[in-house]
């Protein structure tokens, strides 16, 4: 059968070209949103007096159709189509006959693929914000409950200060919340309907842009043609912001890993989330965060791809960009993937407080709050930090935590440790003393998790 639009051409296609040239394997996966953008534009060429309202009529009724057929498993796919828009078109001008081949009137496959992509990404953006909604509202839920769980706070991986096992997974809150406002800014940025600029230069038929505009959910129709049928910026958008994700996903996956081992020994993961090894039967493997980590390299490789794509492209619309959509398809599926199974990991692993407990007893995580007790009776800051450190190598001489020694002891060290000292040493207190906006006092961690609860609520609310 001739292509759709080989009036021009006086040789037939080559079959290595339809492989080659042809998106259909791939972007078949738009066939709701090509359909979706097709009934409103047809809705809207009938107001409009372009088509008769019987054509609407057989125009929505056939394209109804086949979208049952697709989801039946009943159409039939063939490469030499190209791409979804010709497949539904040619099927739909075999059901209805020639008023199929009116619904084309006042568009171009180039607005026509733009807009089926952007209500994709559009879709896939409210997605990630409820999933991550849900994330993130698991973290609050396992922060609450342990605003008193003492946790070894580290920098380079070296214990620091006490914190508590909420403060730590608010943090991930925090870090997951600007995940979500990425995905909300997208969405309002993008949220402008390209259809109906045809192939570049718009059209001389009477559309109503702002009616299917409105029809699709959009707030309004794009502003420049030129722009409309070639800007991936709301595709690169989505890459990025799933990038970002994914590198947040990691830097959790990463602790939960190293948390779940025999050396830290923090957390147990639930069976349903673990594999064992085919060789050693006493593993128990973290998996799950393992592969989280490595599909982080994916999203990466995805963001990379388009923005190479783009970077020499001049306006408007090129062939170029056919390689738009299958790592954007692949990042969406592996991000709601990893969003789904992280929040389930997290609801079904065990804690063991007391582990954590004691590995704040190694590392002398009250250093700093003995530097600061110095510093509050008029001891210089520099003074005192050479104090403290005789302090730590005293505990290290006797083989006991910084947090474990006596007044008696310390007094040793320097004549004006008195012995209130013992409270500023001891873990819980050097947690609550640090109240201050951010902090990791209890008081503290719970306003942080009340702000971010209240947060969630407003987000439902808009968005």
């Amino acid at each position: 059968m001739a292509k759709m639009w080989s009036g021009r051409f006086t040789q037939e296609a080559s079959s290595l070209l339809d492989e080659f040239n042809a998106s259909l394997p791939f972007d078949k996966e738009l066939y709701l949103q090509d359909i979706a953008g097709s009934i409103a534009h047809a809705k809207m060429l009938g107001k409009q007096g372009i088509l008769d309202p019987e054509e609407v009529e057989a125009i929505v009724g056939g394209l109804q159709q086949i979208r049952g057929e697709i989801e039946r498993g009943e159409f039939v796919w063939d490469i030499a189509d190209e791409d979804i828009h010709m497949a539904i078109e040619k099927r739909l001008t075999q059901l209805i006959g020639d008023a199929g081949k009116k619904l084309h009137t006042a568009r171009s496959r180039n607005d026509q693929v733009a807009l089926d992509f952007r209500l994709y990404v559009q879709e896939s953006n409210r997605r990630m914000v409820s999933l991550l909604k849900e994330l993130i509202d698991t973290l609050l839920t396992l922060a609450r409950d342990h605003t008193e769980t003492l946790l070894p706070g580290m920098t380079h991986l070296q214990h620091a200060q006490p914190i508590s096992l909420g403060y730590h997974l608010v943090a991930y809150g925090a870090m997951f919340k600007r995940d979500v406002e990425r995905f909300v800014s997208s969405y309002e940025r993008h949220n402008y309907s390209p259809l109906g600029c045809a192939a570049l230069a718009g059209t001389p038929h009477p559309i109503d842009r702002e009616e299917t505009a409105r029809e699709l959910g959009f707030r309004g129709p794009t502003l420049n043609c030129l722009d409309s049928v070639s800007d991936r910026d709301f595709a690169l958008e989505i890459l990025f912001n799933i990038a970002t994700m994914m590198m947040h996903i990691s830097r959790l996956s990463e602790e939960l890993i190293l948390w779940s081992s025999y050396e830290f020994g923090f957390i147990k993961m639930s069976d349903q989330y673990a594999t064992g090894s085919s060789i050693m039967p006493q593993k128990k493997n973290p998996d799950v965060p393992e592969l989280l980590r490595g599909k982080t390299g994916r999203a990466y490789g995805n963001l990379m791809a388009l923005l190479t794509v783009m970077k020499g492209l001049p306006l408007a619309y090129n062939k170029d960009m056919q390689e738009d959509k299958e790592g954007v398809f692949d990042s969406v599926r592996n991000g709601e993937l990893s969003l789904k199974i992280l929040t389930k990991v997290l609801q079904t692993m065990e804690i063991d407080r007391e582990a954590m407990e004691r590995a704040t007893r190694v590392g002398h995580l009250t250093a700093t709050d003995l530097a600061d007790y110095l510093v509050e009776r008029g001891v210089p800051f520099r003074e005192a930090h050479f104090i403290t450190g005789r302090a730590v190598a005293l505990a290290e001489e006797l083989g006991r935590d910084l947090s474990e020694l006596r007044y008696e002891e310390l007094r040793e060290v320097d004549g004006r440790i008195g012995p209130d000292v013992e409270e500023y040493l001891d873990l819980r207190h050097s947690m609550n003393t640090r109240n201050s906006s951010g902090g990791t006092a209890q008081e503290e961690v719970e306003r942080q998790i009340e702000k971010l609860q209240k947060w969630l609520r407003e987000l439902q609310e808009e968005f």
